[in-house]
């Protein structure tokens, strides 16, 4: 009986994983299409990426009725929904209309924000807490490999042809699929809605909130996030081609290999945390790696490293930034699992959907009319070093949350 249950609740975290690879791809293959969809939008590079970034605006606030709902209703309750919502989108944004695609691109990211919370829920539901950081490292592996197929596979398809409309109908009809599979195939939750669920999940929120730990979580998460939803995802393959002079193929392969590092490093500094029983120093290595891998793609020689290794190195260091989901649902109470997951999801990609049309406006101001030079992206880019320093500085100022630490009554006096 034991042995099924332990089945039923890997294939209710693979299904929530798989719909977390589907929404990263829907949130990277822009990257790949950008002259196609301005060209199809009559707008500039800057007010296409603007676009865009209505998926963050849309994720943000709806990770926090993402967490409060699936900590009362239970996974199957809602996650199915947050498919739904994410496929119709999709079939919005096919569309070819701009009211209709901005709405569209809004409700990808409210949508998409129930598969992390739902997976990290189903986690903290299911699993001991001695495999927490490697778990949910390994959902991040899902997104991340939905990310770089986003634009390692789209990528190619584009450039051979596939129009841009057909890949986002064909991706809106996979929504649909996958809403109707997690609704049959979630498990049921006993949980049940009271007259003061309201009250409850507003409570539950603040309680996230005002503990400290979950602020700094929260801004580090986002500031580790920023290079990777904004700067390679939106502006990666453009910055190749127009600052570095790479051709088109070239230029997505090499920041496809961001995301592929993804891939590689969100379980690997997850397990490693698990084994040392310590957050903290997994999360300041990689922070500092990312700084110095982040500088040298600004400001150094490319040609001095093999191709393809430096993306690479970027990707499996941001791999970071999902440590700081595993502290702030070990800091807090564990009834706030998913009110934790939504808490530190709405700061993270709140500074998301700030920083994206932010860059474009920098951009625009540097460029003018004309067409970025590399001495344009660096100008526009470098706060991305200063962000990741401070994420490196507020590291040091959270308290270790790790196993090997045990300090449950700490825990419980800070919440």
């Amino acid at each position: 009986m034991k042995s099924s249950a332990g089945g039923l609740a890997k294939a209710a975290w693979l299904l929530a994983a798989i719909y977390y690879f589907y929404q990263y791809a829907l949130r990277s293959a822009p990257g790949v299409m950008m002259p196609q969809l301005a060209g199809a939008f009559g707008l500039s590079a800057a007010g296409m990426a603007s676009t865009i970034g209505l998926f963050y605006y849309g994720y943000a606030p709806f990770s926090l009725v993402a967490g409060a709902a699936v900590d009362r209703l239970g996974a199957k309750a809602v996650v199915p929904v947050g498919a739904l919502m994410t496929g119709v989108g999709a079939l919005l944004f096919a569309t070819g209309n701009l009211a209709a695609a901005n709405i569209g691109r809004f409700l990808q990211g409210a949508g998409g924000v129930f598969a992390l919370i739902g997976a990290i829920y189903i986690v903290t539901q299911s699993f001991p807490p001695s495999r927490a950081a490697t778990l949910i490292g390994a959902t991040q592996m899902f997104g991340s490999s939905g990310g770089s197929a986003g634009q390692f596979l789209v990528g190619p398809m584009i450039a051979a042809g596939l129009a841009w409309n057909t890949f986002w109908t064909a991706m809106g009809i996979a929504g649909v699929v996958i809403a109707v599979l997690l609704a049959l195939l979630l498990p049921k939750s006993t949980s049940k809605l009271d007259d003061g669920w309201l009250a409850s999940a507003a409570a539950a929120i603040f309680a996230v909130f005002r503990n400290p730990q979950s602020l700094l979580c929260g801004l580090i998460a986002g500031l580790l996030f920023i290079p990777t939803t904004v700067f390679d995802m939106i502006w990666g393959v453009r910055f190749l081609q127009e600052g570095r002079g790479f051709d088109y193929a070239d230029a997505v392969m090499r920041s496809a290999t961001v995301p592929v590092g993804w891939v590689i490093g969100s379980p690997l500094l997850g397990m490693i945390s698990d084994r040392l029983g310590r957050r903290k120093p997994v999360l300041a290595a990689g922070s500092a790696v990312l700084l110095a891998c982040l500088a040298w793609i600004l400001y150094g020689q490319s040609s001095l490293l093999p191709p393809h290794v430096l993306g690479l190195v970027t990707g499996i260091s941001s791999g970071a930034a999902m440590l700081p989901y595993t502290i702030i649902k070990e800091t807090n109470q564990p009834n706030l699992a998913g009110t934790s997951t939504g808490v530190i999801s709405f700061m993270n990609f709140s500074l998301s959907a700030v920083a994206g049309p932010l860059f474009g406006k920098i951009m625009s101001t540097v460029s003018g009319s004309g067409q970025p030079r590399l001495e344009q992206y660096q100008t526009t880019f470098q706060p991305l070093l200063f962000g990741v320093a401070l994420a490196l500085v507020f590291t040091l100022a959270l308290r270790e949350t790790g196993p090997a630490m045990r300090i449950p009554a700490a825990i419980e006096e800070t919440v």
